[in-house]
């Protein structure tokens, strides 16, 4: 039986200003992306898109887009892809890239059958993918291929000569996550909403959509959320358009794009090449081709909510109106440690705007996970506190006055009651007691301050003693995902005090050593992401400059994060791979977190302690890595001597002036400029007069 949602109409005048102008808007920045080199040829859309090596997929899709158009493949992945599957089950229309919990999203699903078996299976008999465009072919002689824009996209099929349709599933999902839709059905045209549940079920997101098949397609309505769709025999080919919205139908039919697959592909292509061209780099082909294919995954999350008219749904379930663009689809935790300071030097623009919405959550009871009444499927949102403190001392505009009961009130709820979460809340703690100073609150920051000093407490009493049997082994005393060797360094807030706490700068530094010569680190999983970069608080941070090389490009020794045996298949390899297979086993992306990482070690500098605004040094992989911003303004980065051999830092000079210390701030970086690294293959840290720990009090 047909339902009809209720959805109140906007104004005409309204669609159809949206209708005329987006795509005016978008041709236009068709314009902008004609310059420079075209980099979207070196990304490789399928890496890490086979077993538990991303769990990535390859997608259509649109830079911070909530639509993609994707393959659903058999058996089930996070993502719905197996990049080796044979079998596909037909096309989605949302994901959640390289995230756990089996995967977010999977709306939507279309399947094309040709002859009288609708239920006929579909094997694959070839694919190809760039940024913003899928196509595969069956071995039944269809062929499909799928481009995506913003909010919108396109389906492009041929068919044999024969029956042929599409039947349609508003009730799949990934992870079993559907919750209930309408839809309305008349003759080629599908709309309505679907409630689904987010990334782990912890909450529900709305998605409104708009869809017109081609001419000559009938639609009529099944049973349990099912439909199918005939196509008219005579034909051998047909398209469909696609939108989504978060707030309703009419804007998701408002933003149907309006002109041909082949011009939606090139200006998808377009805008792709404007936005990762934002960072250059020159050097090894193949590295440059792995480089921009893990830039491509950065800038997927968040997604943008907003309508070109600033409405958009907020977590409380209400349409709200924004001058600014809104964003919704966090990830954070997973990616505050990495992707959100990337992009908020990559694309300042952007980031403006995605840190005054993730700092508007607060102003409608923010969860640490998803809530009720999502416009878009979300993971979680711990440590916010901790990327807001960032972004306010990198320059953007954060109003915490007008947040700040809710700051607090998210602090006091802090769960303190297992060693690992011990340590992650007093760093949120601290992050409230610095903004607390910020607003000149000096009572309350102190209070907060001391509350967070209270994690020598916690780590006296379980990360100390590095001599007890079980301090290798996964989840041990209630550790979540991670050992206490991985989750002990976990203080970037205050590593001076953590060094008094091992016992000086000679234990801190031999502690560092057994870790790295036990392989006790893990890259597969983050509670220990930060700790290659610690030697920099140390009498030798020439070892974080060897092991960011090593991590980043080179062979490295890691055991499965959630086997607790050791010495049983090893993993001996480079993590970082172009190829489906990429990363170690069970390592997910996490939503560009993981992808991030390496542009950091790649570009010569990383994140010394997300709410400080400093990055720490290491060898680029390049000859030369450029950031270029709208008008005339760049930074860059220039290495003599570059060659795999040569991982050390001899000297360093920033416009012209020689550089003693081991770290840039994010300041000089945004400033423009040229910074010049000699590296070399012998230990250098006499050129260092000058470094920077964390601690209380900067």
């Amino acid at each position: 039986m047909t339902k009809t949602n209720n959805i109140k109409g906007i104004a005409l005048f309204q669609v159809l200003c949206l209708f005329f102008i987006l795509p005016a808007v978008l041709k236009g920045q068709s314009k902008s992306a004609a310059s420079g080199p075209d980099v979207t040829g070196l990304v490789n859309v399928f890496l890490g898109t086979s077993g538990d090596h991303g769990q990535m997929s390859p997608a259509a899709s649109s830079p911070f887009s909530m639509l993609s158009i994707g393959p659903q493949t058999y058996p089930h992945t996070h993502t719905g892809y197996e990049y080796n599957a044979k079998k596909f089950l037909g096309f989605t229309h949302n994901r959640f890239e390289g995230v756990g919990c089996t995967g977010s999203g999977g709306i939507i699903l279309i399947r094309p059958f040709a002859g009288s078996d609708p239920s006929g299976e579909l094997i694959k008999a070839s694919q190809s993918a760039s940024p913003g465009y899928y196509s595969v072919s069956f071995s039944n002689g269809i062929q499909a291929e799928f481009s995506v824009i913003g909010k919108s996209g396109m389906h492009r099929y041929k068919f044999p000569s024969g029956e042929k349709g599409f039947s349609i599933d508003l009730s799949h999902s990934l992870s079993n996550s559907f919750v209930n839709e309408e839809h309305q059905a008349a003759g080629n045209i599908l709309s309505g909403w679907i409630d689904s549940k987010t990334t782990c079920h912890a909450g529900k997101y709305r998605t409104y959509y708009y869809i017109r098949f081609g001419e000559g397609t009938s639609l009529s309505d099944g049973s349990a959320h099912k439909l199918s769709a005939r196509i008219d025999a005579g034909q051998t080919g047909t398209e469909i358009r696609i939108a989504l919205s978060s707030v309703s139908v009419e804007y998701a039919k408002a933003s149907l794009y309006a002109d041909s697959f082949d011009a939606l592909k090139a200006q998808s292509s377009a805008d792709w090449n404007s936005l990762l061209q934002t960072i250059r780099v020159k050097g090894d082909k193949e590295e440059e081709k792995l480089f921009y294919s893990l830039l491509y995954r950065t800038v997927q999350s968040p997604y943008l909510i907003s309508e070109a008219d600033g409405k958009y749904k907020g977590t409380n379930g209400a349409l709200l109106q924004s001058r600014d663009q809104r964003y919704n689809g966090w990830a954070v935790w997973d990616n505050y440690r990495t992707q959100l300071p990337l992009l908020s030097i990559a694309w300042p623009g952007r980031y403006k705007d995605i840190s005054a919405s993730l700092a508007s959550l607060y102003q409608f009871g923010k969860k640490d996970y998803a809530t009720q009444n999502e416009p878009s499927n979300t993971v979680r949102t711990e440590h916010s506190i901790v990327v807001l403190l960032d972004s306010y001392r990198k320059g953007y505009q954060i109003d915490f006055n007008k947040i700040i009961e809710s700051l607090i009130r998210e602090v006091d709820q802090l769960d303190f009651s297992r060693p690992d979460k011990a340590l992650e809340s007093s760093y949120d703690t601290w992050a409230l007691s610095e903004i607390l100073a910020i607003l000149k609150k000096k009572d309350l920051s102190d209070k907060y301050k001391q509350k967070a000093l209270q994690y020598k407490e916690y780590w006296n009493k379980d990360f100390k003693d590095i001599t007890r049997p079980d301090v290798d082994r996964m989840q041990a005393r209630g550790l979540y995902q991670g050992t206490i060797w991985q989750y002990r360094w976990f203080v970037p807030f205050d590593v001076k005090g953590l060094i008094e706490l091992t016992g000086g700068a000679e234990p801190y530094k031999k502690q560092l050593d057994q870790f790295f010569q036990n392989d006790y680190y893990n890259h597969a999983n983050e509670p220990d992401l930060q700790v290659p970069l610690m030697y920099n608080a140390s009498s030798e941070p020439w070892k974080s400059q060897a092991l960011m090389y090593q991590l980043s490009a080179d062979t490295v020794v890691q055991y499965y994060f959630n086997d607790n045996s050791r010495g049983i298949d090893p993993f001996v390899d480079r993590i970082y791979k172009n190829q489906p297979q990429a990363y170690v086993r069970t390592m997910d992306d996490d939503a560009g977190a993981m992808s991030a990482w390496y542009v950091f070690a790649a570009c010569g500098f990383s994140p010394a302690c997300v709410g400080w605004p400093v990055y720490y040094l290491n060898v680029p992989l390049f000859q030369s890595v450029e950031f270029r911003w709208p008008g005339k303004k760049s930074f860059s980065i220039r290495v003599e001597n570059q060659s795999p051999k040569n991982r050390y830092i001899q000297k360093v000079t920033l416009n012209g002036k020689e550089l003693s210390r081991n770290y840039i701030t994010h300041q000089e970086i945004m400033a423009g400029g040229t910074m010049v690294i000699v590296a070399s293959d012998k230990p250098d840290g006499t050129w260092i007069k000058e470094k920077w720990v964390s601690a209380f009090g900067e």
